[in-house]
């Protein structure tokens, strides 16, 4: 209601002149309220003012409508009524009105009203600034009524008596009916000059009440730093998060000071931008705090160009997010120029480059202080009109409190600066577009060929992402350009293209998707939908769309002057200071265990005793074995050093520790042997310092004479010792060890240390692999090393593990085998070659497989599988033989199997058909074929071939069930893309398979050396990839290539050497590999 009033007063000073009259009978009628309804410009302002309280939730401006405009009436209507009802005066004699009487009732349910509705008003006036205002007001308000009297005296018009001219002065000053001034009324000239007065009186108590002080300046510099220290301390969320430094905005900070919003005050709207800052956590108390601190002072909130993120949190806190457009996230590794979708962006960094334009990146902290200054002058002339952004501008181009902006410049050939961009800090990893400037006379294209060298420049700056600027409405230009956009979609566009004629919308948006950027919506919050009209006007100015207030209008809060103590050069120094602490990389303290706690406590105890911790050295004259085979000479009953007998010094790991007071003991191990050493009170090694830090796990030097102890133990009397490393975590536990085989696998180290078997595997897998080798090289083979990283996976029927390169922006696979390269020196003429390395498959993880291993692949020019059949065997021999001494394996039970006699050699068709009982060969039909499946069980899909079927019954029934090595002969060629067919039966593959203990060892081929076919059956395979099969190989042409030039005659032979190890010794996968792969702690 007040502000129709304010509306109808604004009105009535434009329609006063051509209806008087009316116009003061419809007043009449109005003031029946008592609220103000007189033309007066006093009285339009003063309502209107008092309405923006009200809406702003101002309870100074609910007191002053029951104080000033209703308690008055209300009081002079119970007054008149108990004058009435004693009889001490009648209603006519009180010249009592209907008027009155309806004044008088609108006055006491409003009072009542408003009243008891107070706490929904909670803010309040700024302490000191009203009463100043009041007594300007009030004080120019007087001087106006004394003006109007005193005219009075000299033009009276229709007002007689000095009563009513008084009545008269006060009701235009005021703008308030009253009904003394009934019987005539003054010069309209005096009206209008005192209405002039009063109204600029008014005025000028609101600038006294705005330009009141709104925060000490200390707290501003102190908020400002803690702002800078909560971006640093979570840095990576909100790309705008720097833009909350800006100088004219404050901060409203969470109960636990983790997070903070930032925002600024335009026109009574408290304008908050981008998201909190600081911890997520504590957003939802920052915002609630935000939100009644700007309650409390009777601004309206907003928030512009929050995130998704953001958005959610000021949901919950009441406030309703819309869409406002999108924001241009560039990833600097996908600006390749290249690419052909980036030609736009390459033709115009070609322009710049053929005009001679050099480019130059760098920190605003590295460019010297005049080159700064120049630049920035540069950037303030070449700004077109007054400086646009709040959300996404810092305006502090060049100030020492920014040392980590970026800046990029394109220079002429001349050297003259004719572009200029600047990036404020997003994190440790990212950038945010600040400012963006050309020379006039700049050739075309200077701004894309400054953002191509930011990109190519962000690897040595550490910069992954770059913010770029922000484009409205962008969704409505990409769907109403579609072709199946509806018409309202096409007409929405057709607007935003209107406005771009002065707004530049669709330009922004152009100018950033030729970038190829990720775009992140970006939303504005608002509270209630009657203040939005006023949000968006607030937001407009914020953003330099709209004119601002004028100076003198514009509360402390909402001036944006340089705060003198946030550009001091004390506050730069911490500024800086603060950012070199965060932004110091430093490790999490780590958490330790009490033993943990105890054992670093020794290390401080050996420092102090003299003793190194870790020294570079240490005595060591014999290995723990050999000391033990000379300590076993020492006769029995030698409890003391012999004279002249040589010192032994050795090192080992402390495994037990005993202490019977005047002596201690200690057994140390090293290499799988023990040796018992001891230390006496009275002898020369210092037995109290070794009581106070040697602890089990210890390495330990210790130099003796050899004796034996009372128990006939050989033992190394103790001269001296030092410490050879101080073990900081304890062993497992002496009796039971590792005793769970994940701990074990997890903790390799330990396990090496104190389990003999450990040390026996490892040193099983390094003989094995010895043997591989040099018997290959005995065999005539040259070893070779080919690329582990490729770009097309083949050689297997495997899902591969996939990498990226940077310098390329190439995807890259882990190799699944070395095959193709090995066959393509086959094809050079290499004649005998061979690989033993690592391969990658990225499928199960279980007792015989893990996604690394090693494997061994050999190649025999005029070799075919048979041969390759005898080469393997000789192989496995000379591996066993040198784990075990003798051609045998072990198996977990114990048993022990030779593997020196003749091993057997079947055709997969048979060994499939004698484990089901019934023949099977290449000629049975299809039909019967999966019959015979179905009668087992075996779950097969309608388009497998028969040799696919066939390989699922062996693998099901044939190779688990194998015990001794077998060679499985001749699969079906569909299930051997690499292989030839077999020079007998062209539906058989010359290839075989030798299996042991019920696993895979390895498989041989008479290598396909036909192009033609190798292609045909490679581009199959590529054609069941396309269709979703990750295990299909590629086509590779490099290697299609290479056949076609002539490859000879080849046997091929794969062997899985971590498999052979495991046969020779009976473990599983993770016995035989030093560090097989584990699930990360805590996964599951």
């Amino acid at each position: 209601m007040l502000q129709a009033y304010a509306l109808w007063l604004l009105v009535t000073l434009v329609l006063f002149p051509f209806w008087p009259h009316q116009i003061r009978a419809v007043g009449h009628v109005l003031s029946m309220t008592n609220i103000p309804a007189q033309p007066g410009l006093f009285s339009a302002i003063l309502v209107g003012v008092v309405a923006s309280g009200v809406l702003r939730r101002l309870r100074a401006a609910v007191w002053f409508v029951v104080v000033v405009w209703q308690l008055p009436v209300a009081l002079i209507g119970v007054l008149t009524l108990v004058l009435v009802a004693t009889g001490s005066a009648t209603l006519d004699e009180l010249e009592v009105t209907t008027r009155d009487v309806v004044a008088f009732c609108f006055s006491l349910p409003i009072i009542a009203v408003l009243v008891s509705a107070r706490r929904a008003f909670p803010a309040r006036l700024r302490r000191g600034a009203w009463w100043r205002a009041v007594l300007v007001t009030g004080a120019t308000a007087l001087a106006a009524a004394a003006l109007a009297y005193t005219l009075l005296q000299f033009d009276p018009a229709g007002l007689t008596t000095q009563g009513d001219r008084l009545g008269w002065s006060l009701s235009h000053v005021l703008g308030i009916h009253s009904s003394v001034v009934a019987s005539g009324h003054g010069p309209a000239w005096v009206g209008a000059l005192v209405g002039l007065v009063s109204a600029a009186g008014l005025l000028l108590g609101i600038a006294v009440f705005l330009r009141s002080s709104a925060s000490p300046a200390g707290e501003r510099a102190a908020d400002a730093l803690a702002v800078r220290r909560l971006l640093l301390a979570d840095p990576e969320h909100d790309s705008l998060g720097y833009f909350a430094t800006r100088d004219d905005r404050s901060a409203v900070f969470s109960p636990d000071g983790r997070a903070a919003v930032s925002y600024r005050v335009v026109s009574g709207v408290s304008l908050a931008a981008g998201d909190p800052v600081g911890a997520h956590e504590s957003w939802p108390a920052a915002v609630e705090r935000w939100l009644a601190h700007t309650r409390q002072h009777g601004w309206i909130p907003a928030v512009t160009s929050t995130t998704e993120a953001g958005a959610r949190t000021y949901r919950d806190a009441g406030l309703h997010p819309v869409p406002m457009g999108d924001e241009a996230v560039v990833v600097t590794r996908r600006i390749d120029l290249t690419n052909p979708a980036l030609r736009p962006v390459r033709r115009a960094v070609e322009r710049g480059r053929a005009a001679g334009y050099e480019v130059r990146v760098r920190r605003q902290a590295a460019i010297p202080a005049d080159e700064l200054a120049a630049l920035v002058r540069d950037a303030d002339r070449w700004r077109h009109g007054e400086e646009r952004g709040y959300s996404m501008a810092l305006e502090r181009l060049g100030d020492p409190v920014d040392p980590r902006i970026v800046v990029v410049t394109a220079h002429d050939a001349d050297g003259a600066v004719q572009g200029l961009l600047s990036f404020v800090p997003w994190g440790r990893r990212g950038l945010s577009l600040d400012v963006m400037r050309r020379s006039p006379g700049a050739v075309a294209g200077v701004t894309e060929l400054m953002v191509a060298e930011l990109a190519a420049a962000s690897r040595d700056l550490g910069i992954e992402k770059v913010s770029m600027n922000f484009a409205m409405f962008r969704s409505t230009f990409e769907v109403g350009e579609r072709v199946g956009a509806t018409p309202v979609q096409r007409f929405n566009r057709r607007v935003l293209l209107l406005a771009s004629r002065f707004w530049q919308l669709e330009q922004l948006y152009r100018s950033n998707e030729k970038y190829l950027p990720d775009w992140e919506p970006r939303l504005m919050c608002y509270e209630a939908a009657g203040q939005l009209t006023r949000v968006v006007f607030a937001l407009g100015q914020a953003e330099g769309f709209l004119p601002r207030n004028p100076r003198w209008l514009t509360s402390a809060d909402d001036r944006s002057d340089r705060s003198p103590e946030l550009h001091d050069p004390a506050f730069a120094a911490a500024v800086v200071a603060q950012e070199e602490e965060l932004l110091a990389v430093t490790a999490p303290p780590r958490r330790l265990t009490e033993q943990q706690r105890t054992r670093h406590a020794k290390l401080d105890v050996l420092q102090a005793a003299g003793m190194d911790p870790y020294p570079v050295g240490v005595p060591r004259t014999a290995s723990v074995r050999a000391a033990r085979d000379m300590l076993a000479a020492v006769p029995p009953g030698t409890t003391s050093p012999v004279a002249g007998a040589d010192e032994l010094a050795v090192v080992g790991r402390v495994v037990r520790l005993r202490d019977l007071g005047g002596v201690a003991f200690a057994v140390l191990r090293e290499g799988g042997a023990e040796l018992q050493v001891m230390l006496t009170a009275s002898g020369s090694a210092d037995l109290v310092l070794w009581r106070r830090v040697v602890d089990l796990g210890d390495q330990v030097s210790v130099t003796g004479a050899p004796v034996r102890s009372r128990s006939g133990e050989p033992t190394l009397l103790a001269r001296s010792w030092c410490m050879a490393s101080k073990a900081l975590t304890p062993p497992p536990d002496k009796h039971r060890g590792l005793a769970d085989p994940e701990a074990r696998v997890r903790l390799r180290h330990m396990d090496l240390a104190m389990n003999d078997r450990a040390e026996h595997l490892l040193r099983s897998r390094a003989a094995a692999v010895w043997a591989i080798r040099s018997s290959l090289v005995e065999h005539g083979f040259i070893e070779v090393e080919t690329p582990i990283l490729q770009r097309i996976h083949g050689g297997a029927n495997a899902r591969p593990f996939t990498t990226h390169i940077n310098a390329y922006d190439l995807d890259l696979y882990l190799r699944i085998a070395p095959e193709l390269f090995l066959k393509r020196l086959m094809v050079g003429g290499v004649g005998r070659v061979f690989e033993l390395g690592r391969n990658f498959r990225n499928e199960g993880v279980d007792a015989t497989h893990n996604p690394e291993f090693t494997s061994m692949e050999a190649y025999q020019a005029y070799g075919d599988y048979t041969t390759m059949r005898h080469l393997t065997r000789d192989l496995v021999v000379a591996a066993a033989t040198a784990v075990h001494g003798e051609p045998v394996a072990h198996r977990p039970d114990g048993t022990v199997v030779r593997l020196d006699g003749e091993w057997p050699v079947l055709t997969v068709h048979d060994a499939v058909s004698r484990a089901l009982g019934t023949p099977v060969t290449p000629d049975l039909p299809l039909a019967e074929l999966r019959e015979l499946c179905r009668t087992h069980d075996v779950a097969f899909d309608d388009d497998e071939s028969h040799g696919a079927l066939v390989e699922e019954l062996y693998e099901r029934f044939v190779e688990g069930q194998t015990v001794e090595p077998t060679f499985y002969t001749d699969f079906p060629v569909e299930t051997s893309p690499l292989t030839r067919r077999h020079r007998d039966d062209p539906r058989l593959a010359e290839r075989w398979d030798l299996v042991a203990f019920g696993a895979e060892l390895g498989t041989a081929y008479s290598e396909l050396v036909d192009p033609v076919e190798q292609r045909r059956r490679l581009t199959e395979q590529s054609i069941l990839a396309a269709a979703g099969d990750p295990e299909a190989m590629e086509v590779d042409e490099d290697f299609l290539s290479a056949l076609e030039f002539a490859m000879p005659p080849t046997g091929g032979v794969g062997i899985g050497v971590d498999r052979v190890v495991m046969m020779l010794v009976g473990g599983s996968i993770r016995d035989t590999l030093a560090f097989p792969f584990v699930r990360p702690s805590g996964r599951r």
